[in-house]
């Protein structure tokens, strides 16, 4: 981990072609190092969640090269690592199992965390999780519970109950949420100590239960669009 660390630092501070050319040993070994966990992770995760089962590193993780033709910021490479353990791979559109490690801890990317839910889902998934509310709210409230030393990530949420939704409702800051997360700051101690892996997934077995009801919504909705 100090070498992946050491790495994306430097890279922050060169983040250009050029100097990425230069260090492509450096970065061919960081990745082994990804890859690598992604494999642990996935295998710990499908021990709990077999919907998970089957997947491999690079239907988990993601590119370093960034997409720079709708940004401002044109810097070529990202500066974070990021491995995202859902059904079907990272692209499927249904809830999973987050890990993102941010070394130079970029206001706009975050900070090291674990986050378990539903990222960006489409409009027709987001009405299915939102009608799963109306009828098993409470359901849900207890499966974020059951996750302990997670918290609901509220950064993305509409000021008024979306419409054709009843407003006032008991879980009404659940219906406005326009995605579904929970998430669980990390220090760097944890990153750097063994078995990293193991001790990821250990905390992720507690979301298992909020997943699986996202999960069973975006199902729901899949079929419906059949």
């Amino acid at each position: 981990m100090e070498e992946l660390f050491d790495f994306f630092r430097r890279l922050d501070a060169n983040n250009n072609r050029d100097w990425f050319d230069v260090h492509r040993s450096e970065w061919a070994q960081v990745k082994r190092t990804i890859t690598a966990l992604a494999e642990e992770l996935i295998a710990g995760i499908s021990a709990f969640d077999p919907s998970v089962g089957g997947l491999r590193p690079q239907d988990c993780t993601y590119r370093i090269a960034r997409d720079t033709r709708f940004s401002n910021d044109k810097s070529p490479y990202k500066n974070w690592v990021g491995v995202y353990v859902a059904p079907h791979g990272k692209k499927s559109g249904y809830a999973g199992y987050y890990l993102h490690i941010a070394p130079n801890h970029d206001r706009l990317v975050g900070e090291h965390s674990l986050w378990a839910g539903l990222y960006c889902p489409e409009p027709v998934v987001m009405r299915s999780v939102r009608e799963e509310i109306l009828d098993n709210g409470d359901e849900l409230v207890k499966n974020i519970r059951k996750a302990s030393g997670f918290r609901l990530d509220r950064s993305d949420t509409l000021k008024r109950t979306p419409v054709g939704f009843p407003t006032g409702t008991e879980h009404d800051d659940l219906l406005r949420l326009k995605q579904w997360g929970i998430e669980k700051p990390l220090t760097e101690d944890f990153l750097f100590q063994p078995n990293l892996a193991e001790r990821a997934v250990a905390e992720f077995r507690r979301t298992a239960p909020f997943v699986a009801q996202l999960n069973r919504a975006v199902q729901y909705a899949y079929e419906e669009m059949r």
